[in-house]
């Protein structure tokens, strides 16, 4: 779970082409839900009978929904059917370097990665698929809420000097679809 200077928490999901964009929007929903710490409106997301907490925020929705229609642009696209959006909270530092007086640097404190697999089952398959499917959903909910509420999950925020904005932090989301990064 732990890699490097920071946390680097990972969610494997497979899914199919029905589902692929409600269930990555919930997830990252989820994630914001969890990481912003300025006041948000809440809102909830229903996925194969999972209810997953979200962001009701114009700016976030709006980067969630560019990063997933990118995702699924890039799997329809091509011929690769996996992909991840990769998502890290940074703090700003400033930089240490004698002749960058002033300079700030952003500096990663937390990672999530959604791996995403797209398969298609036959009708026959679906109902297992669904409920595997939920089930993983689930248990992605569980390791988010584990990982937030842990003392780890806790100690790895910086200290807020700036709580102006629904994130007083960087946020970044890069969407990589057959290792390739996408827009």
């Amino acid at each position: 779970m732990t890699t490097g200077a920071h946390p680097t928490i990972t969610i494997d999901l497979v899914l199919d082409r029905l589902q692929t964009k409600d269930v990555l929007r919930a997830v990252l929903h989820s994630i914001f839900f969890h990481r912003l710490f300025g006041t948000i409106s809440p809102r909830t997301f229903e996925v194969l009978d999972v209810t997953m907490p979200g962001v009701g925020d114009a700016g976030i929705a709006q980067l969630i929904e560019d990063k997933v229609g990118a995702f699924w642009r890039g799997v329809e696209g091509g011929a690769n059917k996996r992909g991840q959006i990769v998502l890290t909270f940074s703090e700003k530092r400033p930089r240490k370097s004698w002749f960058l007086m002033g300079a700030e640097e952003e500096v990663p404190w937390e990672q999530w990665i959604i791996n995403a697999e797209i398969r298609q089952p036959s009708d026959r398959e679906r109902q297992k698929f669904n409920a595997d499917l939920a089930a993983t959903l689930t248990k992605s909910l569980q390791t988010l809420l584990a990982h937030a509420s842990s003392e780890e999950g806790r100690a790895t925020v910086p200290l807020i000097t700036n709580a102006t904005s629904i994130s007083p932090f960087p946020i970044k989301m890069a969407v990589k679809v057959g290792g390739v990064e996408v827009a």
